[in-house]
């Protein structure tokens, strides 16, 4: 798990977008949601969120309004 913030912001377009979608994934994974990548039972939600983001596994869709 080696990854440097410019890597992951560029997977999402900012840090602000890297930010909102990492919290989301990581509390998706707390309240029992399977995890997409391989890793130790002890690693933390944030940090298996933030590898599915650099592995390409998540990523986020912005809504259309309905205006």
């Amino acid at each position: 798990m080696t990854f440097t913030m410019e890597q992951l912001s560029g997977k999402v377009g900012s840090k602000y977008k890297l930010v909102i979608l990492a919290a989301r994934r990581a509390l998706e994974i707390s309240e029992g949601a399977p995890k997409l990548v391989e890793v130790s039972l002890k690693t933390k939600p944030s940090l298996v969120a933030l590898e599915e983001i650099a592995q390409g596994k998540i990523f986020y869709r912005l809504k259309k309004s309905s205006k």
